[in-house]
């Protein structure tokens, strides 16, 4: 079933850990009833374990208490700071808990990647900032650059009960099935503001590709400029047709890419796709300054989404993620005006004959990168021929 557009909404741009986690924290220390939080990464860091000792007190008091992580990227947690967060009254539990010995596996690509949390069933944030200390970043100047939203108003209900729906589906296969203690909520999130926004997932039943249709649909009706930003951004054939189209027909297009090397196989994987790419027209910024994770878009002005999702493979046809789609002229112009000062202070505009003027053997090894994320794809048996040349 196709998302809709819901009405009524008041949703507030976080600009890295540094205006998140605040928010976050408060949210929690304020809450009457329950939270719900969804992560990738929980880390038992400084940030991890101010976000952990909120949720703990929240139990403690009487709230209900749910934290959902993934197995691989939160594999010390059920023993560490879950283990504190179950004593103290929480409910945990893992997607796809990683065991010891290590086997490529095509679940193993399918991850949970979303980040998530609703408080009271009124205030909702979506996103792609993990629970970890964004300003510890060796080597960078901090922070780690990505965004939140808060969201509160109608969508929230879709949201929260997304987020019941996969605990329930975590606890089946885990054979965790005591019932969640669930708290009396209004059943509908009254308006808050007069924003229309959409709640777009990423499953692997009804929702494989709810994520990747929202941007072509926003693509395809581009008429002035697009702006994407993706940590990992390794589109699939129909959807670098569809930013070439749109270059085509006058619409600048400009991707605001890693610059720095985080994961060297999707790095050098990304650069093979660069030469078509800056053939076709569009602008390719790579940001330097610190490690970039966001994963978020303005397009004409007024369409804007935030998430959890990268375009690349894993995210676009593997992985659990959850992203917000917002139309409103001002949040599009928040978002923008970020983007814009990240790519005057940290990015460099990559040269229209940088591809050719690189030594052949980084063209070979983007080539064979490039090739091994193609198979890896093909293994998933998620992929289709969208990443066949």
């Amino acid at each position: 079933m196709k998302a809709h557009f819901v009405p009524g909404n008041r949703i507030r741009l976080l600009e890295c850990g540094m205006e998140y986690f605040p928010a976050l924290i408060a949210a929690i220390e304020a809450a009457r009833y329950e939270v719900h939080l969804e992560t990738y990464i929980f880390a038992d860091d400084e940030t991890g374990r101010r976000v952990a000792a909120a949720l703990s007190r929240a139990a403690r008091r009487g709230v209900a208490v749910r934290v959902l992580v993934d197995g691989f990227g939160a594999r010390e947690f059920p023993a560490g700071l879950g283990r504190d967060l179950r004593q103290a009254g929480a409910r945990v539990l893992v997607y796809r808990q990683e065991v010891a010995r290590l086997r490529l596996r095509r679940h193993r690509l399918r991850r949970l990647h979303r980040k998530l949390a609703v408080v009271d069933g009124t205030l909702a944030f979506v996103g792609g900032i993990n629970v970890i200390d964004d300003i510890n970043t060796p080597g960078q100047v901090p922070p780690r650059y990505d965004y939140a939203v808060t969201i509160e108003g109608p969508l929230v209900a879709e949201i929260h009960q997304s987020m019941h729906h996969l605990w329930r589906l975590v606890a089946s296969a885990t054979l965790n099935l005591r019932a969640p203690r669930l708290p009396v909520l209004e059943a509908a999130p009254r308006r808050h503001g007069r924003t229309r926004a959409r709640f777009v997932i990423r499953d692997n039943l009804r929702h494989r590709r709810d994520i990747e249709e929202a941007y072509l649909e926003a693509i395809d009706g581009a008429r002035r400029e697009i702006l994407i930003a993706s940590a990992y951004f390794l589109p699939g054939r129909r959807f670098r047709q569809a930013l070439a189209a749109a270059a085509a027909r006058g619409v600048r297009v400009t991707l605001l890419l890693q610059g720095r090397v985080e994961y060297a196989l999707l790095h050098y994987a990304t650069q093979a796709l660069y030469g078509r790419l800056l053939a076709s027209g569009i602008v390719i910024a790579e940001y330097h300054r610190s490690f970039l994770h966001a994963k978020v878009a303005v397009i004409d002005g007024q369409w804007a989404t935030v998430g959890s999702s990268n375009i690349d493979p894993f995210s676009l046809l593997l992985a659990r993620e959850a992203n917000v789609v917002v139309w409103d002229k001002g949040f599009a112009a928040t978002l923008e005006a970020s983007l814009r000062r990240a790519m005057a202070t940290g990015a460099d505009i990559v040269a229209a004959d940088a591809p050719k003027r690189r030594p052949w053997w980084q063209r070979l090894l983007s080539q064979g990168a490039y090739t091994l994320v193609r198979a890896a794809v093909g293994l998933s048996r998620y992929g289709g021929g969208e990443y066949r040349e």
